[in-house]
């Protein structure tokens, strides 16, 4: 039995699963963000989000698909489950490590966009 190729198929179902979940959560919630960022311009807001979405695709697609090549030779079932929870748990703390940076960029952006509001006033 080729274990491998049936880690590929749970690996990829569940790897896009969680891509197309997170990034629609992320693309639905982080609207607000950006529509303040952006001056309440909220055409400017949504193509810059829906960028950000495609963005985020790629990049995690990308990562997905490489890591396919890294990945060794399974002999066992528990060599299989082993491997997609290594994996799986790799992609999540990439996902979260993103999502921590991208918050801090927002913060870091609202707070200039505040300052710049208040020194105008």
């Amino acid at each position: 039995m080729n274990y491998n190729i049936i880690a590929y198929g749970i690996y990829g179902l569940l790897t896009i699963y969680i891509i197309l979940f997170v990034g629609k959560l992320f693309h639905k919630n982080g609207r607000i963000f950006i529509i303040f960022l952006s001056g309440n311009k909220e055409k400017t807001a949504d193509t810059t989000n829906d960028i950000l979405l495609i963005g985020y695709y790629l990049f995690n697609i990308g990562y997905a698909i490489l890591q396919f090549s890294y990945w060794n030779q399974l002999t066992s079932f528990n060599e299989l489950l082993t491997s997609i929870a290594m994996k799986m748990g790799i992609l999540i703390l990439l996902l979260a490590g993103m999502h921590y940076i991208n918050i801090l960029v927002i913060y870091i952006l609202s707070k200039n966009n505040t300052n710049s509001l208040t020194i105008k006033q």
